[in-house]
Formats: C-alpha cells, structure tokens, sequence
C-alpha cells in the first residue's frame, strides 16, 4: 500500500493535529504513527478504520480509491481484495460518505486481530454470509451463524472473530464520525481498565 504512508501524514497536517496528538486519538505510540506516516510499517485494517474515523474519511480515500465522482453502484468486478493485519476486505460502498460499506474475511486465526477491542463512537451493522462469528460485546459473546446480522452502539466495547475453521465471511457497516476523542482500545489495555473513547 505505497499511497496509504503520504496520505496518512498529509491528512494529519490537514487535520491540523500533531504527531502526538493524533497518535493519542488514534490509541499507539507517537513513533508508531510516525513509522505507518513514513512506510516503515503497514496499517491492519482496525488501525486503518481508527485512522480514517479520526481524520474524518474512509479506508477507501486512505487507500487512494476514491473517484471523482459518486457513482451509487459499485459493481461486483471493481471491489478488489485488500488485505490489512490479516484480514482481507472488499469496499462495497461509495467512498465520501457517512457510512462505510465492506465485505470481510475474516480467517480462524487473525493473531493480534483477535485481541482487539475496539470503542469508538457510532453505530456498526454486520451481517453473516458464511461460516461463524464469535461476536463479544462488552462481556456478553454472542455467537453468530450466516444469515445472522447484529447492529450496536460502536461505544460499547467489542471485538470480532472468526469461530469457524474456515473464517468467517460477512458485510460490514459503519458510520463514520470525526470525533476529538477518537481512540482505538488494543487488547489488555480495554480490559485493564483504560479508557477506550474514540
């Protein structure tokens, strides 16, 4: 993803925000960001949602996807695969709106994906095409089979896994709200107590 390092830095300046603050909002490290804003690492997919909820875009402006103009279809032989941290997804909605559209692979085992926990404000709708999902809200986890669909606060406290051995395959939902306080919550640090506020 060579575009995502630039683009990531000059969101930031345009947002007005410095390294530190942004990385404060966005729940890593100053040098962290800085590694992502130079290419020295590669955003996983929740990092890139953080990001562009912070900056107030989408996943598809990061990734240098969107088009001049709003086209409401989007047609199943231009969704191309993109994989971040594991998981693989495919944009199924126009880029520059309020909410983001994906469809979602998500494998059995995703490593570091599966720690973590995510806070952040709005809402989330997933909706289960193939195999099953382990879906935990706050400490309730929910197990979900294809056809099934859930729609929650994004405040409250979740995480998503696949609890098949194929993964998981489902739609995804979004809205996407620029907030002061955007923060992703990683792992043990949600279950120490930290507050998550995104």
């Amino acid at each position: 993803m060579p575009t995502v390092a630039p683009r990531l830095r000059d969101l930031r300046r345009r947002s007005g925000l410095t390294l530190e603050a942004a990385a404060h909002r966005v729940g890593l490290s100053p040098a962290h960001l800085s590694r992502l804003e130079t290419g020295r690492r590669q955003p996983s997919l929740p990092m890139l949602l953080a990001l562009a909820r912070t900056y107030g875009t989408t996943v598809s402006d990061l990734l240098g996807e969107g088009t001049s103009e709003r086209d409401p279809v989007v047609r199943a032989d231009r969704m191309e695969a993109q994989e971040a941290g594991g998981w693989t997804y495919w944009q199924a909605g126009g880029s520059g709106r309020a909410m983001q559209a994906l469809r979602l692979h998500v494998p059995e085992r995703s490593g570091a994906q599966e720690g973590l926990v995510r806070v952040h404000p709005g809402e989330e709708w997933l909706y289960v095409l193939a195999g099953r999902l382990r879906l935990t809200l706050g400490e309730t986890v929910h197990a979900l089979s294809p056809g099934d669909a859930a729609h929650f606060d994004s405040l409250t406290p979740h995480r998503i896994a696949a609890a098949s051995p194929g993964g998981v395959d489902l739609l995804f939902v979004h809205t996407l709200l620029q907030s002061g306080a955007a923060e992703l919550c990683l792992g043990d640090a949600a279950r120490r107590g930290r507050p998550g506020i995104p």
